[in-house]
């Protein structure tokens, strides 16, 4: 347009041909007649055409004249930005009401194209318009802190979790000592808390703690942090590998981090997680606080204002973390978590299971039921066993007590009862006394309870307290022999080589 322009101002103004016109600006000289002749059709002269708007000038030119776009308002394309991330706002609904306000305003199409242009001169990308209350971009900082051991001097390094709300920027950020599982969803659930609400979905990162296996198109995520997910009642939804542009927000967030709170705490020592969290929190607040740039408020009143009020309610108790194993049921029905035995229904024998367990619960699920649960236990080599996961014969089997079992041999005799003691007082554990107390007893039905009764007699006068010892005896028939201790009484004790106590005195 400005060549045009150019056109009437050599032929109105300077007087030159169309022919020199069109030498001068490399155009056809038919081209200048035809714009010669446009302009004298619509009665413009130079005066006129100096200072016209360039779509005015089109329009006379084709016959078709432009209204003035000074007499169409524009709206506060700021507001309508602001607007766009309420929940159910669009921008044709904008249009709408700018519409009803301005019936002589933009019609859709202009509006949008408006909208657009604005967009395009903000120096903060608005390329993703988030929703209030819809996503949470997580992520770690490429940067750490170091943390001073006071007596030993050893210095540790802190990692640096951030996370920003997609529609108003609030950040949080904290330092926690790895970004091993529990450290990750520990620090989710104190940003939750942070926020006074929970967004409908979290964006991580391809992070292992959080994606155990990342896929453009199905990533697959940690038990423990689906488990949470539910919890909070939130959706994950990792951003694809290797591209950045879907996790832009927690990118921002990180470089603001890193500016505006750790580059200013480069200087300074910490000896606790707790000192540098607290020097963090710090100037966090700062930073929420701090006005924007290019729009209006900051990312604390932006919160306030439009996205807290659509977080979703915290539950009633926060998420404790849990960690989840996979594991087989050995053959007594028992899975073995660091040490420790638990049971499970017999049912499940050599099946694979799922453990998820904390500090204080075990449970244990196969195909997606919970089909166990116990208390924890740090014992080691020790079962936790619950009888309903027995299978009935070994139900019966644990019924029989150390003090059972040596009452109902008492009704066969004294001896018997003490004999099947003895047995279960030398195994670790009485049970693993079980098998030979129960073969003893068998033995008074193949020989009678008299023969066993004196069989067991004689087994505690020798120190033959077995089930083969007593299986022996009873063979051999020695339980009707006198006992070693009667033979001896018989003895006579006057000798020749005796003296007695009175040769002493």
């Amino acid at each position: 347009m400005r060549k045009v322009k150019e056109i009437f101002r050599l032929s109105m103004d300077c007087g030159m041909s169309n022919r020199e016109i069109g030498r001068s600006l490399s155009v056809s000289h038919t081209v200048v007649n035809d714009y010669v002749k446009g302009a004298k059709a619509a009665g413009l002269s130079w005066p006129d055409i100096k200072d016209m708007e360039e779509d005015k000038l089109r329009g006379l030119l084709s016959g078709k004249e432009v209204k003035d776009s000074v007499c169409r308002p524009l709206p506060d394309w700021e507001w309508v930005s602001r607007e766009l991330r309420r929940k159910g706002v669009t921008l044709h609904l904008l249009w709408e009401e700018y519409k009803e306000r301005h019936p002589d305003g933009y019609q859709l199409s202009q509006f949008y194209e408006h909208y657009s242009r604005w967009k395009q001169k903000q120096q903060l990308s608005l390329r993703q318009t988030h929703k209030a209350g819809e996503k949470m971009f997580v992520d770690y900082a490429g940067h750490t802190v170091g943390i001073v051991d006071r007596s030993t001097g050893e210095v540790r390094q802190a990692q640096i979790f951030v996370s920003v709300l997609g529609a108003s920027s609030y950040t949080y950020a904290e330092a926690t000592f790895t970004q091993g599982l529990s450290d990750w969803i520990g620090s989710h659930v104190r940003a939750f808390e942070y926020y006074g609400g929970v967004p409908e979905i979290v964006v991580p990162d391809n992070l292992k703690s959080g994606v155990t296996k990342a896929c453009r198109y199905e990533p697959d995520l940690n038990a423990a942090y689906h488990d949470m997910a539910v919890h909070y009642g939130t959706a994950v939804i990792p951003a694809r590998v290797r591209k950045p542009k879907d996790k832009a927000k927690a990118e921002v967030g990180v470089q603001v981090v890193e500016r505006w709170i750790l580059a200013a705490l480069r200087n300074r020592d910490f000896f606790s997680l707790r000192e540098l969290n607290l020097a963090i929190w710090e100037l966090l607040e700062r930073l929420n606080a701090k006005p924007f740039k290019k729009l209006e408020g900051s990312r604390k009143s932006w919160f306030e204002e439009m996205e807290k009020p659509t977080l979703k309610s915290l539950p009633l108790s926060a998420y404790e973390c849990a960690e989840w194993k996979k594991a087989r049921v050995n053959i007594d029905y028992h899975v073995e978590l660091k040490g420790h035995y638990y049971s499970v229904p017999c049912r499940l024998v050599k099946e694979e299971v799922e453990i998820r367990h904390t500090s204080k619960v075990l449970e244990i699920f196969y195909k997606g039921k919970r089909v166990a649960s116990h208390i924890r236990s740090n014992l080691k080599g020790r079962h936790t066993t619950v009888k309903e996961h027995m299978p009935q014969k070994h139900r019966q089997y644990m019924e029989w007590t150390p003090s059972r079992i040596i009452r109902w041999a008492g009704t066969v005799g004294v001896s018997v009862a003490r004999v099947v003691e003895t047995i279960m007082n030398g195994r670790a554990h009485p049970e693993q006394g079980y098998r030979s107390c129960m073969g003893v007893m068998r033995l008074g039905s193949r020989y009678g309870n008299n023969r066993l009764e004196s069989a067991c007699k004689r087994a505690l006068a020798i120190g033959g307290c077995s089930y083969k010892s007593i299986e022996s005896i009873l063979k051999k028939g020695l339980d009707a022999e006198a006992l070693p201790e009667e033979e001896t009484a018989t003895l006579s004790l006057f000798h020749e080589n005796v003296r007695g106590k009175n040769y002493y005195h």
